[in-house]
């Protein structure tokens, strides 16, 4: 390998487990070339990281961008859950006079105030 530069892989697999880890790569190596090896230290199969979305320090980007020293690269699995519908389920659950600027700040006070 000549001239190896050096990234950094994120990957959650799931809520609240994150696995992080350096890997030295060849310079103008793009993402789609790194994935087979990615997907092995993550003990994965390489057909499983083609269908997550991948980003560079938090900004989306194609699997042909070009990997540069020092990236992140972040491989995002996909949401279950539409945040506008969890926030709003959340909503209905606290109650409109519990949550945010409804909530009573002081006994015998109106909400809002």
């Amino acid at each position: 390998m000549q001239n190896p530069i050096t990234i950094t892989v994120v990957y959650s697999a799931q809520a609240r487990s994150v696995q992080e880890f350096s890997l030295a790569v060849e310079t103008g190596s793009r993402i789609e070339q790194i994935l087979p090896v990615v997907a092995a230290r993550l003990g994965l199969a390489a057909e499983q990281l083609v269908d997550l979305g991948t980003g560079v320090w938090g900004k989306r980007v194609p699997v042909n961008h070009l990997l540069l020293d020092g990236n992140r690269l972040e491989l995002y699995r996909p949401l279950t859950v539409d945040p506008k519908v969890a926030r709003r389920e959340r909503f209905v659950r606290q109650g409109a006079k519990s949550a945010g600027l409804f909530a009573k700040r002081r006994a015998g006070a109106k909400a809002g105030y």
